[in-house]
């Protein structure tokens, strides 16, 4: 016999009053298939789409405490990894990568703003920008964003600087921007948590998205076409269904409090206070602006951690299959005294002159961020998805665009790798290339397991190797 039933579409979500939730995959969007009887084949399972992110860590690693001793699956995790234990099985650490053309200029802007693009951007003091390429991200949303409601994401969480940098003679616009659709044509990031929410649950129909904004929780409004819903699917669908919306309540909660929380300091700082009654309205919109008192306050990890539930809830319901992250723009001089250890901003700290007292400094801060990419990966593979896990159908990439902040080295960039793309990546290792393989060889595999490929980005010579061979730990490893 032969079940009739029609799947529910993937593209199926759930509306309310100014919003519009996707939905997770379910087993119900899975093609029924018929009892199969001899010599009758039924045809394969439908399988999740895959995704990709890119998180962007300015001012580069302190390169004595990064990569790794030992290589494939046998390697103890150095001191600015060790964050990464409890996902250990779900990374690839990858080294002696190189981007090549970004290996010009002074400083960091040549380094970060080409990150994603493999190209060497144009110098400027002005707005007049050019990258010289589309950044992989752009190319890849390009190619597969018309399946999606949002074709990217592009979130941080420090504004884009105008003005020029004295230091390097150029343009500190270039330090705001990882992502470039066109080369004269960067994409604007989203850095406040609620808007970043509202983009992806808003209709656009000038209805607040978050319970922040003074209207019903996103969740309430749509509770009738999700009960509605519930009655077409299985006992584990719905399960999955109530996680889902847990989740989104969750964060949206999250979202709300931080906002109260931000104004009850504002409230109760006297130096706010004082600058509000001195010069007025304009100063006092300025001191409530949640980017600037982020900018005072210097504790963060909130701010970020809201930020990354924000990326896997665009991964998780398919609203998106694309996205970036910037932890902090080029040359950032985020406070991170909040860290135990620290006394200093990033950036000052990154140009350590091997002061063993800096140096000890800007591992605790490397590993304050490769903390948060685990965050992100651990969330990932606790949702699950199909046979497996969300972060089984994900590849999340951190790194940065300059090896050493002290000497603005593109050579061995640290670079991390997380999930499977879709079946197709082994990770729990360490690889070491040969040196200065390009970074572009990476972007390519990427491309191609995303449904995008290209036979050239970049520098890229060819496919980066290993990556779906458990047993491949680099040629350099091999002669050890």
């Amino acid at each position: 016999m032969i079940d009739s039933r029609q799947p529910i579409s993937r593209r199926t979500v759930l509306r309310g009053a100014g919003v519009v939730l996707g939905l997770p995959f379910l087993d119900a969007m899975l093609p029924w298939r018929p009892l199969l009887s001899r010599g009758v084949r039924a045809a394969p399972p439908a399988r999740p789409p895959v995704r990709m992110a890119f998180l962007y860590m300015p001012n580069g690693v302190n390169p004595h405490t990064w990569t790794p001793q030992g290589f494939g699956s046998d390697f103890p995790l150095s001191p600015a990894l060790e964050p990464l234990a409890p996902v250990r099985g779900d990374v690839l650490v990858l080294t002696d990568l190189m981007n090549a053309a970004t290996d010009t200029g002074d400083g960091h802007y040549f380094k970060s703003a080409a990150f994603l693009t493999g190209t060497t951007i144009a110098r400027s003091t002005g707005s007049a920008l050019s990258s010289g390429g589309v950044s992989i991200d752009q190319l890849a949303a390009q190619r597969v964003g018309h399946f999606t409601r949002v074709p990217s994401l592009e979130l941080g969480i420090e504004p884009v600087r105008t003005g020029v940098d004295v230091n390097v003679g150029i343009t500190q616009l270039y330090g705001g921007h990882i992502s470039w659709s066109t080369p004269t044509t960067p994409i604007a990031k989203e850095i406040d948590p609620r808007l970043a929410f509202e983009r992806l649950f808003s209709t656009g129909t000038g209805a607040a998205a978050t319970a922040s904004s003074g209207q019903r929780s996103v969740v309430d409004r749509v509770l009738d076409d999700a009960q509605s819903l519930k009655g077409r699917l299985g006992k584990a669908d719905r399960r999955k269904l109530e996680e889902y919306l847990d989740s989104v309540r969750s964060v949206e909660q999250r979202i709300e409090f931080d906002a109260r929380r931000r104004e009850a300091e504002v409230r109760s700082d006297p130096l706010a206070r004082e600058a509000i009654e001195r010069l007025g309205a304009r100063i006092k919109s300025w001191y409530e602006d949640p980017t600037r008192l982020r900018e005072r306050r210097g504790e963060h990890t909130e701010h970020v951690k809201l930020m990354l539930d924000i990326l896997a809830l665009s991964f998780w319901t398919d609203t998106t299959r694309v996205g970036t992250f910037m932890f902090g723009n080029a040359v950032s001089g985020r406070n991170f005294s909040f860290l135990e250890g620290v006394k200093g901003g990033h950036h000052q700290t990154s140009h350590h002159e091997n002061d063993p007292a800096k140096l000890k400094e800007y591992t605790l801060i490397n590993a304050w961020h490769v903390k948060q990419y685990a965050y992100l990966v651990d969330r990932l593979r606790s949702i699950r998805e199909g046979d497996g896990t969300l972060l089984d159908n994900c590849m999340i990439l951190f790194g940065a665009g300059l090896r050493d902040g002290n000497s603005h080295n593109p050579h061995n960039l640290p670079i991390l790798l997380a999930g499977r793309g879709g079946g197709t990546i082994a990770t729990g290792r360490h690889v070491r290339y040969e040196k200065d393989t390009p970074l572009c060889n990476l972007y390519v595999g990427m491309l191609r397991r995303m449904g995008a490929a290209t036979n050239r980005f970049g520098d890229s010579t060819r496919e980066l190797p290993g990556l779906d061979d458990a047993g491949f730990a680099g040629k350099r490893a091999l002669r050890v």
